[in-house]
């Protein structure tokens, strides 16, 4: 007979392990690690074909006297070095002059729009905070700006703003007799405040969806605390909405700036290729810029100068508020 020795299991502990053994954790340890950036690698590569690789080439642009002439093959423009960007910040010249006069327009536009989407959006959101009878349904109604189609919307806005067949001259001329005749809304100085009427119309709800879930992680025993202390609702809102909302605020302002000093479908679909004067965004210049003067190396210069003042802006209001939460913090 075969004597069956059984080895201690201290002894199998003992033992070292085969280098296959060692091997094969190591392996599945770097599969798990790797998985993740498997699964990251197309939205990246998406990422680089749709946003990183038009940003260079607009940058390599910029540096090309890239005109009509040079349309099919690109690449074989004559390099102009910084000429296309001397010409765009020359503010003695037509082209300058053009430029900074649109951009002053769209940082006017810019405050005015975002300073009144974050009020709306706000004020809508403390209103409904409090429960009554039909919020479900003004909270559905607040987003339907937000969740229409951008060009449905502003189509519908831009017959409305007719002046011989549209509402708004209907109500206001019309049924309130408001001027001695209609007026003329997609041209002229009027087009800047229609252009403004539309952007916040279509940017306030997302102001309002933002403030709303922030609303969400303020305890209600704060406001009740303040009321059994005899703070009113607007104390309320000043010493403990706002504070506990800065956050929230800080990115939602960030990035409504960034959208609307962005903004391009607004005005070109209200008044098309050419935008009035009092209307002419930096986002819509650029385009006049490039594709009706087909000097496409200048209009690339202006979008690279763009750019540039967007990274500092946004720069510099980070490091502020950063700052400003730090200091309240402590």
């Amino acid at each position: 007979m075969t004597e069956t020795v059984l080895t201690p299991p201290s002894e199998r502990a003992a033992r070292k392990a085969t280098p296959g053994e060692e091997r094969a954790p190591r392996r599945s340890g770097r599969r798990r690690i790797a998985l993740p950036y498997l699964l990251l690698l197309p939205a990246l590569l998406l990422e680089l074909l749709v946003h990183l690789v038009p940003m260079l080439m607009g940058i390599t642009m910029s540096f090309r006297e890239l005109t009509q002439f040079y349309i099919r093959n690109w690449s074989e423009a004559p390099w102009s070095g910084l000429d296309n960007f001397t010409v765009a910040i020359d503010f003695d010249a037509p082209v300058g002059q053009a430029l900074f006069k649109s951009f002053l327009t769209t940082c006017l536009f810019t405050v005015l729009s975002v300073g009144l989407c974050w009020l709306l959006g706000t004020a809508a959101a403390v209103f409904l905070q409090e429960n009554f009878r039909g919020r479900g349904f003004l909270r559905t109604l607040f987003l339907v700006p937000y969740a229409l189609p951008v060009y449905a919307a502003v189509i519908t806005w831009a017959f409305m703003f007719q002046r011989d067949n549209g509402i708004i001259n209907h109500v206001l001329h019309d049924q309130l007799g408001i001027g001695d005749s209609p007026a003329f809304w997609l041209i002229g100085d009027n087009s800047f405040w229609a252009l403004l009427v539309v952007s916040v119309w279509k940017g306030w709800p997302f102001a309002f969806l933002t403030v709303m879930a922030g609303l969400q992680n303020i305890p209600r025993d704060m406001y009740e605390a303040a009321a059994l202390d005899g703070a009113g609702v607007w104390k309320q809102i000043r010493h403990i909405t706002l504070p506990s909302l800065r956050p929230v605020n800080q990115v939602l302002v960030l990035v409504l700036f960034l959208w609307t000093f962005n903004d391009f479908n607004t005005p070109f679909v209200l008044f098309g290729k050419a935008a009035p004067e009092a209307a002419d965004l930096i986002s819509l210049h650029i385009y006049q810029s490039s594709f009706q003067t087909w000097n496409f190396g200048t209009g690339s210069a202006m979008s690279v100068l763009l750019l540039l003042f967007l990274l500092v802006v946004t720069g510099v209001y980070l490091l502020l508020t950063t700052r400003g939460r730090k200091a309240t913090d402590v």
